[in-house]
């Protein structure tokens, strides 16, 4: 079992998501930013936008999505 943070993961918090493989924690940190959007959640709606704008530059969202799952197979 391994565990991420929000933080780790782009988000905004200490939350920490854990699961087998990354796909598991994907999904949790997901989930949490779908609760954080609904509720409105400053802190995570500035950095659903730095991720937004990233997603926007398709090498430079790969190159993020590779480290994170680099840092994932390196716990």
């Amino acid at each position: 079992m391994k565990k991420m943070t929000c933080k780790q993961l782009g988000g905004a918090c200490d939350l920490e998501f854990k699961g087998n493989t990354f796909e598991e924690i994907e999904a949790q940190s997901k989930a949490h930013g779908m609760d954080m959007f609904k509720r409105k959640d400053k802190a995570h709606l500035e950095a659903m936008n730095k991720m937004r704008s990233l997603m926007h530059d398709p090498e430079a969202f790969e190159k993020w999505y590779k480290e994170r799952r680099s840092e994932f197979d390196a716990l």
